[in-house]
C-alpha cells in the first residue's frame, strides 16, 4: 500500500525536510525531557515537610540567568541556520527559467500542462525519475495547496498568483498526494496521483498524449461521440481533434488511460464511469458537473466512447 507520508520521503526535496523534521523533533523532545525532569525532581526533592521553615529566597543568581538565556539562543541559531539550509536545498529560485509543468487548481480537480510539449492532463502527473522539475501553481477559482508528501514541500495555489517550487522522484512508482487547503466541500476529493516513470516509459506516455484519437467506428461509440457533441458535455470539457474545446472541466482527451475518475473516487473503469456520468452529485455532492438527464441507452454510448479515448 502506498502511504502518502513526509515520513517517507523519496526524493531529495523530501529527504531534506524530514531531516529538519527530525532534528527540530529530537530537540523538541530533549528540551521536554530536561524541563520535566527538573520539575519532576524539585516537586520531589523540595517538597514540603512537617515542620520545615520557610525556604531561604533566593533574589539572583548571574550565572543560572547566562546559562538559561545563552542555552536557548544557542538552540534558535541551530534551528535558524538548519532551517534556512533546507529552504535553499528544497526551493532555489527559478531565476526566470520556464516551468516545466504547469499546475492549476479547480474546484475540485487539478489540471497538468507541460508547456515544451504541449500535453494537458488531470489529476494524474506523470514525471521522470531523476529530474528535478519546475511546476508553477496557480488556481481557477479558491485558495487551495498542491502537496505530494513524499516528493516536494506543500504549495499554495492562489488565483490571479503563480506560486513555484521543484518535484522530483528518485524511483519509478506511484506517490499520492492532495489539496493541503480546506477550499469548499469536496475537498477531501481532490487527489493528486504522481506516477514517476523512467524517462523511456515518460517519453512514451507523452507521444501518446500527444496523439490524436481517432474517430469512432464502432456504432455505439459514434452515437457516444454524438451525445457528447449535442450535450452539454462540450461546452465543459476538451477532447483534441474535435470541436469540443472547453476548459471549464478537465481535459478528456486520453480520459480511458488514467487510473482513477473524479480526482480520487472512483477507479477508472465502465461501470463507475458510467455510473459517475448518471448522478455525479450522489458520489461528489456540490461539484460542478450536472446531472445531463441522459436516457440509458445515451449514457452506455457516451460511457462506450469515453472509454476508447486512451
Amino acid at each position: 500500500m502506498n502511504i502518502p507520508s513526509p515520513l517517507i520521503p523519496a526524493s531529495l526535496q523530501a529527504r531534506d525536510i524530514n531531516f529538519l523534521f527530525q532534528i527540530v523533533l529530537i530537540i523538541s523532545a530533549i528540551i521536554l525531557l530536561v524541563v520535566a525532569g527538573l520539575v519532576l525532581y524539585s516537586a520531589v526533592r523540595f517538597r514540603r515537610r512537617p515542620g520545615d521553615p520557610v525556604p531561604t529566597q533566593d533574589f539572583g543568581n548571574t550565572k543560572l540567568e547566562i546559562t538559561w538565556t545563552v542555552i536557548p539562543l544557542l538552540i534558535v541559531t541551530v534551528m535558524f541556520f538548519l532551517s534556512v539550509r533546507t529552504m535553499h536545498a528544497v526551493d532555489p529560485p527559478p531565476l526566470n527559467r520556464p516551468p516545466d509543468i504547469q499546475v492549476v487548481a479547480h474546484q475540485w480537480w487539478w489540471e497538468f500542462s507541460y508547456p515544451e510539449s504541449g500535453v494537458i492532463t488531470a489529476n494524474e502527473l506523470h514525471i521522470p525519475i531523476d529530474k528535478n522539475l519546475l511546476f508553477s501553481v496557480t488556481s481557477a477559482d479558491v485558495v487551495h495547496d498542491f502537496w505530494v508528501p513524499q516528493l516536494a514541500r506543500k504549495i499554495d495555489a492562489i488565483p490571479a498568483r503563480k506560486n513555484f517550487a521543484w518535484i522530483a522522484a528518485d524511483q519509478p512508482g506511484l506517490y499520492l498526494g492532495t489539496c493541503a487547503e480546506y477550499c469548499g466541500v469536496e475537498h477531501a476529493w481532490m487527489r493528486i496521483r504522481v506516477v514517476a516513470q523512467t524517462p523511456e516509459e515518460f517519453s512514451q506516455w507523452q507521444k501518446k498524449q500527444l496523439a490524436i484519437p481517432a474517430k469512432p467506428t464502432e456504432p455505439l461509440a459514434v452515437k457516444g461521440y454524438n451525445v457528447f457533441m449535442s450535450r452539454p458535455c462540450s461546452s465543459c470539457h476538451r477532447i483534441a481533434g474535435t470541436p469540443a474545446d472547453k476548459d471549464i472541466g478537465p481535459d478528456l482527451t486520453h480520459i480511458g488511460s488514467r487510473q482513477t475518475l473524479a480526482a480520487g473516487v472512483f477507479d477508472n473503469s465502465p461501470g463507475n464511469l458510467e455510473a459517475w456520468i448518471a448522478d455525479p452529485q450522489k458520489f461528489k455532492p456540490g461539484c460542478h458537473m450536472p446531472d445531463l438527464q441522459l436516457e440509458p441507452a445515451e449514457l452506455t454510448a457516451l460511457t462506450a466512447y469515453l472509454e476508447e479515448l486512451q
